[in-house]
């Protein structure tokens, strides 16, 4: 997202949607657009007819059905659309030329340039990337992914037929991974969650070899060493290298092309994340049964949570890590091991100032919702609200939210929440 040309004069914009229940059957669940300037809601226009009204304004297409209104980064909203009996996907009211048996499982590029889903033809699946399928095609496919730059799409495959009795055939291994459409040679038992190297050139993903041995295979190339587990790996930004978390004696540990890398043993660990710059790696770790935490480049947090942690997230600079712990039903916001004294029936993922000072998330609290940055909440109360973003000099957070029917989007100073 390019959020410098966005508008970050301090002061606040309405939309009225209070109208938009009158003019149609029913709404949708709204969208707000990453730069705020627009807000989006499927709409029933009349039995067995559809549209997104933006802004106010329906789109002039109309569709038998739409589900999954999304924006992508670049602003565009988008859906998967029904039209006379078969699926595609609708960008800014105007549907893909090609249409399919059924769509699911859409995918946007991190600059929102391309969008893709997992399609079915004829009882045949692959994946389609702007409108274009694969030109091979399999008889089952799960797991999906879109490279960064959005050009690249991979799933995993089923290559050999069998019936659901043959239980020889799936122990032979029938699925392998897909990188646009071309198959890996080396078949699996199972083939799981996948990942796509930064310059879409090379595909990892988790793997079973047989009935009780697991690792992972990147370009079709399986690690020497199996474990009794794998979670999902991912590619070091900067060197190329597949990383992962493995289970071994019992244990979790983090490994690296094969390689153990962290001495650290944990009772779980996983959702590894890397620093942008790749120079540091940060997971969820349990260091004991049942208690939950974050671990950087090894070292455990010494703050842990009953209940879970998740939203991983490293500070655009990657000095800082944040993330969401539970315990005893409140969510808190966890930053470089110190959780926020304020607790939420609700967090989502913490969001970083571009220097790494100030940290923001939306809340939820007694039934409202609002911004918190750096342990102090916003005064506002909101019936729906949107994550924020920081400008890029950190001076300001652009804020969008539902008030009593009313769509809107304020630029705020940081500090007149934060009070820093």
């Amino acid at each position: 997202m390019d959020i410098k040309n966005w508008d970050w004069q301090s002061g606040e914009k309405q939309i009225d949607m209070t109208g938009w229940r009158d003019d149609y059957q029913w709404v949708e669940e709204p969208y707000a657009s990453p730069d705020g300037e627009s807000v989006a809601a499927i709409v029933n226009v009349d039995e067995g007819e559809f549209t997104v009204c933006v802004n106010g304004q329906a789109w002039e297409s109309s569709f038998d059905k739409l589900w999954h209104l999304r924006y992508t980064a670049d602003g565009r909203p988008f859906a998967i659309a029904s039209e006379m009996g078969e699926w595609t996907v609708a960008v800014d009211g105007a549907a893909w030329d090609n249409k399919f048996g059924y769509v699911w499982n859409p995918l946007a590029s991190a600059d929102g340039r391309h969008i893709a889903v997992a399609a079915q033809q004829d009882m045949r699946y692959a994946m389609a990337l702007d409108g274009a399928a694969w030109e091979n095609d399999f008889a089952n496919m799960t797991y999906f992914a879109i490279s960064p730059d959005g050009v690249h799409t991979a799933a995993a495959v089923q290559v050999e037929e069998a019936d659901s009795g043959e239980v020889h055939k799936f122990q032979g291994g029938t699925f392998t991974a897909a990188l646009d459409g071309q198959a890996w040679e080396n078949t699996f038992v199972n083939v799981w969650n996948l990942a796509i190297s930064p310059d879409g050139q090379h595909l990892a993903a988790e793997v079973r070899v047989n009935l009780y041995d697991y690792t992972i295979a990147v370009d079709g190339k399986v690690w020497p060493q199996t474990y009794g587990g794998v979670w999902e790996p991912c590619f070091n930004p900067s060197t190329g290298a597949v990383t992962a978390a493995v289970r071994t004696a019992g244990k979790w540990a983090m490994a690296a092309d094969g390689q153990i890398i962290w001495p650290q043993r944990f009772a779980q660990l996983w959702q590894q994340r890397y620093s942008p710059d790749g120079s540091k790696l940060a997971a969820i770790v349990a260091p004991a049964y049942g208690r939950w935490t974050v671990a950087v480049d090894g070292a455990a947090w010494g703050v842990t949570f009953g209940q879970m942690v998740t939203d991983l997230t490293f500070s655009p600079a990657g000095d800082r890590v944040g993330a969401l712990g539970k315990q005893n039903e409140k969510w808190h916001v966890v930053v470089d091991g110190q959780a926020w004294s304020n607790s939420f029936d609700m967090a989502w993922k913490p969001v970083f100032s571009s220097d790494g000072r100030a940290v923001a998330s939306k809340v939820r609290k007694d039934g409202r919702y609002t911004i918190a940055v750096n342990d102090r909440i916003w005064h506002q109360s909101c019936d729906m609200i949107w994550n924020p973003t920081f400008s890029a000099d950190g001076g300001h957070l652009l804020i969008r939210s539902i008030e009593n029917g009313t769509y809107k989007r304020r630029v705020v100073p940081v500090d007149s929440i934060s009070g820093q």
